[in-house]
């Protein structure tokens, strides 16, 4: 049976290689097969019952729907399986080890979402009057302390909501910064080649050109390739470390050296935060700018639903222009400073209508409150333990993209020992989820062929580690002994096949249409 006819794929067929045993009603013992909602009948029904409407519609003119509203009609029971089968087919940090480089997709602890949920701060209304929510703003006061006192920074914005959202914030108190000193000529930001493409990104959206600065055979930053293109031009240098091929910037004091003797500013990309926190501070390192991304550093894994909180710590050169709002302590409590007025006079503006994430700013203060110094100082360790210890036991069948080393949160492996077996990072990557694992990131940094890149952060425990590091063994030995029948169509088991991803791309069909549901056909956003 097949789903969408275009690039989309067939419900499995059987076991790996062959046809294996079928159930007659296309379940998967307890996975019970689960066809789109729009399959499931109920057109000319509802779930719930509606009074008649009282009014007519004649004041909403051509507003009115003249058609079928063209979703189905669910019962309670109907809609509560639907949703619950359909979560059985999604991969789960919950349910195993979720290699995601670059990511940081970890256990959460429940106890942080505990806490986010008590009434006294999942309840707030961003408008409440300040008297009414000084809990709120003592944990933010509180928080913001942490983050300062774990980065070396003397001041720090939360309002930003991610990552990306935190370089806007870093970058936009740069060219402040720089404007106010009679700079504002300089317009050309320096990324190296391995820079998450956000950083680029960011950089033209502020409206900076960017120049791209060359990588070192290790995998590091071009010393002599920076130095060569810093000019009286440069707004700043945005460097990832722990960077993204899981390395560790040794000659980071001498790229901030460097760059401030240029009259640039330092920019941190602090995604990978998680790999150094309570072991260094990055304000030592002479960094000016750097975003935290607390969806990952400090508890709820990236990509967790959502939404996060990308707080950006300043230097005390970037201080005076950090966006509005933050907590100070007054002598009637704490109040929110929103005005362009003392203190903030500099501030470049606002990079959101309210405060931040309440929400992530209660569950990355739980975490640290929970953890303590001694704890958050295990954090990095243990990252890094465990990404090295995935390196070691797979480098004897994989190849290390910078096998010279230890790595730090990360194992980032090349396509190289693939050579000659017709199976590529792609196919290896579907088989691991026969195996009941989900893919690492694949053919990212794109300065390495084939890339793949693990990430197993700190709370995966040895026996799971070596349950992973087992399948990708046995992988790669079915790879290498020319099974690539096993490769080319998995995954065999997911309740999914695999995509005819090119065709997919070039011709999606992004709604679902039906001409005998008794609903208009819905237009196709490609043909």
């Amino acid at each position: 049976m097949t789903m969408l006819n275009v690039g989309r794929p067939t419900r499995p067929e059987g076991a790996v290689g062959g046809a294996g045993h079928t159930s007659l009603g296309g379940g998967r013992g307890l996975l019970q097969d689960e066809p789109l909602i729009f399959e499931l009948g109920g057109w000319d029904k509802t779930g719930v019952d509606l009074p008649a409407a009282d009014q007519d519609a004649s004041d909403l003119g051509d507003l009115v729907r003249s058609a079928p509203i063209g979703l189905p009609g669910l019962s309670e029971p109907e809609t509560m399986r639907h949703y619950v089968r359909l979560s059985q087919k999604n991969h789960a940090i919950d349910l195993a080890l979720y290699p995601l480089g670059s990511c940081t997709m970890k256990h959460n602890p429940r106890l942080n979402e505990k806490m986010a949920r008590l009434a006294g701060f999942a309840d707030l209304h961003p408008l409440a009057p300040q008297s009414t929510v000084q809990g709120a703003l003592a944990l933010m006061d509180r928080l913001a302390h942490w983050l300062k006192t774990l980065t070396g920074m003397p001041a720090v914005a939360l309002s930003p909501k991610a990552g990306a959202h935190g370089e806007l914030c870093g970058l936009l108190s740069i060219r402040a910064a720089h404007e106010a000193n009679g700079q504002g000529h300089r317009r050309t930001v320096l990324v190296p080649t391995s820079a998450h493409g956000t950083n680029p990104a960011t950089a033209a959206f502020v409206g900076y050109s960017v120049v791209e600065i060359a990588q070192t055979e290790d995998g590091r930053v071009d010393i002599a390739d920076l130095a060569a293109k810093l000019s009286p031009d440069v707004a700043a240098i945005m460097v990832t470390n722990p960077n993204t091929c899981g390395l560790f910037e040794r000659e980071v004091i001498e790229i901030g050296r460097l760059t401030h003797e240029a009259g640039a500013y330092f920019y941190c990309d602090g995604a990978n935060f998680n790999a150094i926190v309570g072991r260094v501070r990055p304000g030592d390192l002479g960094v000016d700018a750097m975003h935290i991304n607390l969806h990952k550093t400090f508890s709820t894994p990236h990509g967790g639903g959502g939404p996060g909180a990308g707080p950006v710590v300043l230097s005390a050169a970037l201080a005076p222009f950090a966006p509005a709002p933050w907590v100070v302590a007054g002598e009637d409590g704490f109040e929110l400073v929103e005005e362009a007025e003392g203190e903030a006079a500099q501030a470049f503006g606002r990079m959101s209508a309210f405060h931040g994430q309440m929400g992530m700013f209660v569950r990355a203060y739980a975490y640290m409150l929970s953890h303590g110094a001694d704890g958050l100082r295990q954090v990095a360790e243990d990252a890094v333990l465990n990404a090295n210890y995935l390196k070691a036991r797979l480098s004897s069948v994989m190849s290390p993209a910078f096998p010279e080393g230890p790595c730090m949160h990360e194992a980032l492996f090349d396509d190289g020992w693939l050579d000659g077996t017709g199976v590529t990072t792609l196919d290896f990557a579907k088989a691991m989820i026969d195996e009941g694992f989900h893919p690492m990131t694949m053919y990212f940094p794109l300065v390495v062929h084939g890339a793949m890149l693990i990430e197993p952060t700190e709370t995966e425990p040895k026996q799971e580690l070596d349950r992973f590091c087992e399948a990708l063994i046995a992988l790669a030995g079915a790879a290498k002994a020319g099974e690539v029948d096993r490769f080319k169509g998995a995954p065999y088991l997911a309740p999914m096949r695999r995509l005819d991803e090119t065709l997919a791309a070039r011709k999606p069909r992004l709604t679902w249409r039906s001409d005998d549901k008794g609903v208009s056909p819905a237009p196709l956003a490609a043909e």
